[in-house]
């Protein structure tokens, strides 16, 4: 069995099939980037899981954040910018955030 890693990611890709999942992590180089060409990124890891693992995570990953920002008092921020990079709409974003609580 492989040693367990930890390791700063900033950067992930999913790949999905009939039977599973692939998280893909990776981390952002610490290089400046020539303007027009595309940022590298060194591939840290991949953690793999069945369809069902994944969906039990998702789950467990939105309630914790949900409880963090509600001990908290706060409302993590992710830049606009992002969310349209991933074409997230924000009313997707503000129901998926609303729901459950």
């Amino acid at each position: 069995m492989s040693e367990p890693f930890d390791a700063y990611v900033d950067q992930f890709t999913l790949s999905v099939g009939p039977y599973g999942v692939a998280l893909n992590f990776a981390r952002s180089s610490p290089k400046p980037t020539a303007a027009g060409s595309v940022p590298q990124a060194e591939d840290v890891g991949a953690v793999r899981m069945s369809l069902e693992h994944f969906k039990l995570m998702a789950f467990l990953m939105a309630r914790q954040v949900r409880e963090i920002e509600g001990q908290l008092g706060i409302e993590i921020p992710v830049p606009v910018q992002i969310m349209n990079a991933l074409r997230i709409a924000p009313e997707d974003w503000q129901k998926f955030w609303r729901e459950g609580q």
